[in-house]
């Protein structure tokens, strides 16, 4: 089942970033204008439900299917906003959390097959209290009455219109931006791309994008490496006592981490997991001797297994300083 879920993801990925849409997606257009109907007649009907509640709320989200970003930006927004006197709370949908009750407080400690792997990769990287539960309304109320924060930051939650934002920011891939410029299934499109113009501030991950010109350009760069089981670390400028290791990456877009490897000066042997994806023990014991590289939010699922030859490449990411004055400047009244 995997195999063939593989063979789809990719063969979408090919029809989806291309400049314009191939012949052989014309059949989904139909689809596509379907979809694109459906999801904006449900904005508006959850718009005119909205709650607002009486802290900023900022949603940070996308409107592409894959990874563009938004774990990062979300632990460098919080870094700034505490630094400006900020007490952020986080609410998550915890994709993938095995959790039965909602809304959860996710421990620092937390287990990612039990809370997902983003909010517990959030709890552990912030020193903020983050909540998961599908209802991100129900998540918000129960961190403002169990928690003296003052700000809600939304991981995801983009399309989850009940729930009034004050801010929102669009991450977006600079590398592949917009793909052919169609909705779901026939591109990568959650939303039409006119949802850009309508006032959320624009991030592009790594580079300008023709399509966005109007985007802040931030980048995601290389912190540290990190021996997962010892927990020591090692500045990127430092060489590493290895140049090939096994690249491994279950995240939205595995080939912008193994491009990441490759200008580090690494050889690599790549293995792109689904995003999310539960590792195991023995998805990891390659047949050699060979170093093993994964991100940090991979990472953090392999923690309490990990083997001797597992290194994390932990990345920041990097808000351009009028980004953050612009993002300052639109949250209302005083609330620091």
């Amino acid at each position: 089942m995997s195999d063939h879920r593989d063979t789809l993801t990719r063969w979408l990925e090919r029809l989806w970033y291309r400049p314009t849409l191939a012949w052989y997606g014309l059949p989904l257009l139909p689809i596509s204008y379907l979809f694109r109907v459906t999801a904006q007649r449900r904005r508006v009907h959850h718009t005119q439900l909205a709650e607002r509640l009486p802290v900023p709320v900022i949603v940070v989200g996308n409107i592409s299917i894959g990874g563009t970003g938004k774990t990062p930006v979300i632990q460098a927004l919080a870094s700034h906003l505490m630094q400006r006197g900020y007490r952020p709370g986080i609410i998550s949908r915890g994709h993938g959390a095995r959790q039965q009750t909602f809304p959860a407080r996710v421990p620092a400690s937390a287990n990612p097959q039990q809370y997902g792997d983003e909010p517990a990769l959030l709890a552990h990287s912030t020193s903020c209290p983050v909540v998961i539960d599908p209802d991100r309304v129900r998540a918000a109320h129960y961190l403002l009455e169990t928690t003296d924060c003052n700000l809600i930051l939304s991981d995801d939650g983009l399309q989850h219109y009940r729930l009034a934002r004050d801010i929102e920011i669009i991450v977006l891939d600079g590398e592949r931006g917009l793909g052919n410029g169609h909705c779901l299934p026939a591109g990568p499109l959650r939303e039409p791309a006119a949802r850009l113009a309508e006032g959320a501030l624009l991030l592009c991950n790594g580079c300008e994008n023709d399509a966005v010109p109007t985007a802040s350009v931030m980048q995601l760069a290389s912190r540290q490496w990190r021996h997962l089981q010892s927990g020591r670390t090692q500045a990127v400028t430092k060489a590493l006592p290895f140049s090939k290791v096994h690249a491994v990456a279950g995240i939205g877009n595995p080939q912008r981490f193994f491009n990441t490897l490759e200008s580090l000066g690494l050889t690599i042997e790549s293995h792109a997991f689904p995003d999310h994806h539960a590792f195991t023990p023995d998805e990891l014991a390659f047949n050699d001797e060979l170093p093993i590289v994964m991100t940090s939010k991979d990472a953090i699922k392999c923690q309490a297994w990990a083997n001797p030859r597992i290194w994390v490449l932990d990345v920041q990411a990097q808000l351009p300083d009028d980004f953050i004055e612009a993002l300052i400047h639109r949250l209302p009244g005083d609330t620091a």
